[in-house]
């Protein structure tokens, strides 16, 4: 018999035992060892049972055990120290309190947070990302407030039918189980944030919070009795169903998130955040709420997008125009034609998503153009997803060369205390007295070859160990009460060159290219003295067939009798997964369509645990591959066809494992271990590990980011907003100008008929200004050598200074300095210039001398 309803009960603790309530509820002990090690030590059994879930341990565990643990002195004084160290940790000054001009407040936008496998709401990389993000802002002490929605069924559980076909099911969650509590008002009520929408309905939600060592974590929640059935289940699913549905669920994140974090503000005493970070487009109705705000305290639209832009940073996560969440125009009108943001026209909404430029579609809104519309800051998520990013987003920022386009790039980080296994951590703190391991000395002596090896047999062996009893649990739930096939229990080996592959299944990330030559990878696994094997996990998205047909392909594969042992698809990719299997990995391999992967983060936690990339040159393997930290599968670009290029790949992929990486693996010494391999472990985890930290990320938004951005809101607010006023006005005369501003005439001099280095080009420039003066512009010589077609390359600036000014017409004179010998051009060009633009090309407009 089914139960109708389910909900948790907590526990009582015994009174000196109190602290560990305190304990399971912040999430800092997702990555504390010690105390994870602490409810370990509780129950053992129950502990692993639990899905390492304190809070699940806690409500499992029987009360005479927790009686006997009352009475144990040594238990309650361990326990009441890690709860002094963790207020130590909530309350010292750390790196951000030193730093002057820091915001008192950030927010922080996501539509998915992967924190810990207790809190399951993310899907995959974007989530991961966001929680890492969170928690490096509290080791470093950032003071984020984050926003995300609290789904019910989260993302879906992912089974494995008999004919390899993907299976999604959606357990309902019980929030009072998991490390959540409701924001209250003073007098113990919900407090409850409500969006108005069309045919005078309303939206409300309740927020829960979450702690995440010091950062707050607010979640909005559509599941409560103010809610007709419908509107209950907008936040019922990350990431499900149709146009409508998923409008509503980013309504909710950007509008109501605001709203949360102003509620939050006032009932906590917090302070208000002066910058607001979006986290890919989903969130970017942030910005419109923020506008109606503003306008309630008198500006206009245009007054209040100038303060908003300056407080807000974007963060663009695809590098393919079919990642971006579009909606038709109309519907956004009908949701937009209500009371939802008081004093914001509907007009002046569509203007900032609508695909108003050449190859756009104007019957569609994007989220990812309003973002960049509506933040002064934006960057993609490593130095190839910049590039990349400039290019595709190229047409907002029209007659500006792709270097000039304003994205910028901050590659993503990974959070080390999180994702590096504590056999390996317990290496460095015993042997080179190290609790951070980005920061060990990995090429001491101290630590010796041998120890190295034998830590990462340990972390290959408990791969195996979960692998099998993950393909066990999934046999079970297939076959209930029938025994595990007999060949189960030799199912990989802890003493085989492992190699992991692990991530979302869509077609560009290529999970079946393994697959290209069968015969040739069969070759691989089975050869007789230096056998690989294969261990792959990932989600293909419920409505994605053709993902679908990927996993269904490799899992018939691995069925094949000759191979099963040596490769395995393992179901139901999440965080508790990942945790064993990128240590247990020899080798991470990755091999995307050059260059659809933004960054690829999965290889990074793999790298801190001193396991080898295999990789195309794409996302941060671009940047960070080095020769000797792993391999290089060279890319086909210049292939015919998608087929060819597959084969070309493919078959590169094959030559590297064959002869390069499994001989350097079985290449053994006398006392059985690699040295040559040893040698690229220790040369990953001292040069890979302090870069792949989330810290260095956290530190470059801090720094290249918030910091600007605090500092350009507060100075566009001063005064009552008196400067945004002046920006606006001179924005729009700036624009009504523009057409007539031109480059009438370039003569230059200063040099011999045949130029040399050390010579200096004199130039001077007669502008058109249109009723502009020369204050209101930036006169600029662009150049660099000349290529084919006279296109500059390798280019650099220099500002011409004006020397006369008659009104419509000025002249602009400088210097170009000849420092180098070859082919050598020059442009100049007329771009707007105001000391609260952020970037040159910020208005997207520019002449250039023809």
């Amino acid at each position: 018999m089914k139960a109708i309803r389910r909900f948790t009960v907590r526990t009582v603790l015994p009174e000196s035992l109190g602290g560990l309530e305190e304990l399971a509820t912040n999430l800092r002990w997702s990555w504390h060892e010690p105390t994870m090690q602490l409810f370990a030590s509780i129950a053992p059994d129950v502990w692993d049972e639990s899905g390492r879930d304190p809070i699940a341990l806690l409500g499992a565990v029987e009360p005479s055990r927790l009686d006997e643990l009352a009475a144990d002195e040594a238990f309650v004084g361990r326990t009441n120290g890690l709860l002094g160290e963790l207020h130590t940790y909530l309350s010292e000054p750390r790196w951000y309190q030193s730093l002057p001009d820091a915001p008192a407040a950030i927010a922080y936008f996501s539509p998915e947070f992967g924190i810990a496998a207790a809190l399951p709401q993310y899907s995959g990389g974007l989530g991961i990302l966001a929680g890492d993000h969170l928690k490096s802002a509290s080791d470093l002490g950032v003071p984020i407030i984050a926003v995300g929605l609290f789904y019910r069924s989260g993302y879906f559980r992912q089974a494995i039918s008999r004919e390899g076909w993907q299976q999604e099911s959606y357990p309902v969650l019980d929030p009072d189980g998991l490390p959540l509590s409701v924001l209250r008002h003073p007098d113990g009520r919900a407090a409850l944030i409500t969006l108005a929408l069309p045919d005078g309905r309303a939206l409300a939600a309740r927020i829960w919070r979450v702690a995440v060592g010091r950062v707050t974590l607010l979640l909005l929640d559509t599941d409560v009795p103010e809610n007709d059935d419908e509107l209950r289940s907008v936040t019922d699913r990350l990431y499900g169903g149709g146009g409508e549905h998923r409008l509503l669920q980013e309504l909710l994140l950007g509008i109501g998130g605001v709203r949360a974090i102003g509620l939050y503000t006032h009932l906590t005493g917090s302070p208000e955040p002066l910058v607001f970070h979006t986290n890919e487009g989903h969130a970017g109705f942030l910005g419109l709420e923020r506008i109606s705000d503003l306008i309630g305290g008198g500006l206009s639209f245009t007054e209040a997008l100038q303060v908003v832009r300056a407080g807000t940073v974007f963060t663009t996560h695809t590098p393919v125009p079919a990642g971006i969440d579009r909606f038709e125009a109309s519907l956004v009108t009908r949701y937009f034609s209500t009371e939802l943001l008081p004093g914001v026209d509907v007009a002046e909404v569509l203007a900032l998503g609508t695909e108003n430029y050449e190859g756009g579609d104007p019957a569609m809104f994007n989220m990812a153009v309003m973002g960049l519309r509506l933040g002064q800051r934006a960057n993609g998520v490593s130095q190839l997803h910049g590039d990349v990013s400039r290019g595709m987003f190229g047409y907002l920022w029209p007659g500006f060369d792709q270097d000039d386009v304003p994205i910028t790039s901050v590659t993503n980080g990974v959070h080390a205390p999180s994702w590096t296994d504590p056999l390996l951590m317990q290496l460095a703190s015993s042997k080179l007295g190290a609790v951070d391991t980005t920061s060990a000395d990995w090429n001491s002596p101290e630590v010796s070859d041998w120890d190295l090896w034998q830590v990462r047999g340990a972390m290959r062996h408990q791969l195996v160990d979960d692998a099998r009893r993950r393909v066990g649990d999934a046999w079970h739930e297939q076959n209930p009460g029938v025994g595990d096939p007999a060949w189960y229990s030799s199912l990989l080996d802890p003493n085989i060159l492992t190699i992991g592959f692990a991530r979302r299944v869509p077609t560009y990330k290529r999970l079946t290219l393994m697959l290209h030559d069968e015969d040739r990878l069969r070759s691989l696994l089975l050869h007789p003295t230096r056998p690989i094997q294969i261990v792959i996990a990932g989600k293909s998205h419920p409505a994605d067939d053709e993902g679908k047909r990927l996993i269904q392909r490799l899992v018939e594969f691995a069925a094949e009798i000759d191979v099963r042992e040596r490769i395995v698809f393992l179901p139901n990719y999440d965080i508790a997964m990942a945790k064993l299997l990128y240590p247990g990995t020899d080798v991470w391999l990755n091999n995307p369509l050059r260059p659809l992967e933004a960054c690829g983060t999965s290889g990074m936690k793999a790298a801190l645990n001193g396991s080898l990339n295999l990789s195309i040159l794409d996302g941060w393997w671009a940047e960070f591959y080095d020769e000797e930290n792993g391999w290089a599968i060279p890319s086909a670009d210049s292939a015919g066809d998608g087929a060819e290029r597959d084969k070309l790949e493919a078959d590169s992929m094959y030559d590297l494992i064959e002869h390069q990486i499994a001989p350097r693996f079985y290449d053994r010494g006398d006392d059985g271990v690699p040295h040559r391999w040893v040698q690229s472990i220790r040369h990953t985890l001292s040069t890979l590990s302090p870069s792949l930290s989330a810290d260095r990320m956290v530190r470059e938004y801090v720094e290249r980011l918030y910091i600007p951005a605090a500092v350009a809101e507060e100075t566009i607010s001063a005064n009552a907003y008196q400067p945004a006023r002046e920006l606006a006005l001179w924005k729009a005369r700036v624009v009504e100008a523009w057409p007539a501003v031109h480059v009438t005439h370039v003569e230059s001099g200063g040099v011999d008929a045949v130029p040399q280095v050390g010579d200096t080009l004199h130039l001077r420039a007669q502008v058109e200004l249109g009723g502009l003066t020369a204050d209101d512009v930036s006169v600029e010589v662009v150049y660099g050598r000349a290529r084919d077609g006279d296109r500059l390359i390798d280019t650099q600036l220099a500002v011409l200074e004006p020397t006369t000014d008659t009104g419509d017409a000025a002249t602009f004179a400088g210097t170009v300095p000849l420092g180098r010998a070859g082919s050598f051009g020059y442009n100049v060009r007329v771009v707007p210039r105001h000391p609260l633009l952020a970037s040159a090309a910020e208005m997207g407009l520019i002449a250039v001398a023809v």
